[in-house]
Order: C-alpha cells, then sequence, then structure tokens
C-alpha cells in the first residue's frame, strides 16, 4: 500500500544547454529561454516571461563576466514543473569564487548592493527581487551552480509543444513593390 500524495501528480520540461562563456553567449542564452518559455505557454511581455527571462540573463552575464575561465564553457538549464507551476534556473560555470549573499550585517541575507555612483553590481540584487528564492551550490567538478526559483502567477494555458500562439507571431507586411 502506497502513501498518499500531497501533492497533484507534476510534468516538468527541461531545457539545456551549454554556452560559450562570452557576451555572445549569455546573449544566446537569454534569446533562447525567451523562446523556450513561449513553447511552454509562457507568452512574451507577461511579468513571468519578462522576470525569468532577466534572471537569466543576469546570472549568464555573471557566468561570463565573473565566472569565466578560459577555454570552460558555462551551462543553463531551466525547468518547468506544470503541476507546480515553478520554473527553476541553474547556470553553472567552473570558477570556484561563489557570489556574495552576505548583506550589511551578518544577519542579513540580501546580497550587498553597490555605491550609488557604481555603474556595475546590480544584477542579484535584480535576481533578489525577481525570483522567490534563489542560491548558490556546489556542483560535482569544478565550480558553482547558482539557481534561481519563480512560481509562475499564472499556469500556461496550453500543453508544452503545442501550436504557438498565433498572437506572438510576427506580422508580415507585403512592401510596396511586392504583388
Amino acid at each position: 500500500m502506497s502513501a498518499p500524495h500531497t501533492h497533484p501528480p507534476t510534468s516538468a520540461s527541461v531545457f539545456a544547454q551549454r554556452f560559450s562563456a562570452t557576451r555572445r553567449g549569455a546573449r544566446l542564452a537569454r534569446l533562447l529561454s525567451a523562446l523556450q518559455l513561449v513553447d511552454w505557454g509562457c507568452p512574451r511581455g507577461t511579468d513571468d516571461h519578462d522576470a525569468v527571462t532577466v534572471v537569466v540573463a543576469e546570472l549568464a552575464a555573471n557566468a561570463v563576466l565573473h565566472g569565466r575561465v578560459p577555454g570552460r564553457d558555462f551551462a543553463l538549464l531551466l525547468r518547468y514543473d506544470d503541476g507546480l507551476g515553478l520554473i527553476r534556473i541553474e547556470v553553472s560555470d567552473t570558477h570556484p569564487a561563489r557570489p556574495s549573499r552576505i548583506g550589511s550585517s551578518p544577519t542579513d541575507s540580501a546580497p550587498t548592493g553597490p555605491a550609488p555612483d557604481e555603474e556595475h553590481g546590480r544584477g542579484l540584487l535584480l535576481v533578489d527581487a525577481l525570483a522567490d528564492r534563489w542560491g548558490v551550490r556546489d556542483r560535482l567538478g569544478p565550480g558553482k551552480t547558482v539557481w534561481a526559483e519563480r512560481a509562475l502567477s499564472a499556469r500556461a494555458g496550453r500543453p508544452a509543444h503545442g501550436p504557438p500562439d498565433q498572437q506572438s507571431w510576427p506580422r508580415h507586411r507585403p512592401s510596396a513593390g511586392s504583388a
């Protein structure tokens, strides 16, 4: 006899890809993540789509700027659990340094913000604001994985790998010279 389930059965969809640790690789990670979210039924322009895309962009940029080891790529994993309505983002690199989660006091777990006149250093503040939770863990082999989770405010309206939402299709307008 098995124990009763406390959560509804879930189905997880996964997108995993390695990228070169370059600005181009970080951009490609963001673009492919945005497309994958649409494929999973999270339309462009929604708060959830935009928030997850920004989190991917920030974590990928950090992997390139701070986690780069020459000759090594970074890895992106997106997992969508449609039963829980949860997206998990994982970005792994081979650099041993971990991002700081220490704030201004030992009991503060929020990331430390940059000085007001600094141009950089706000990426993890964005991740902290847009994700429900995030953290860092060691990975098998060298380096670490920075992860973030966001519960979607509205579940996707269609099954994964279903037909695309027609409203998100680009509109073709013939040029004046075409028939």
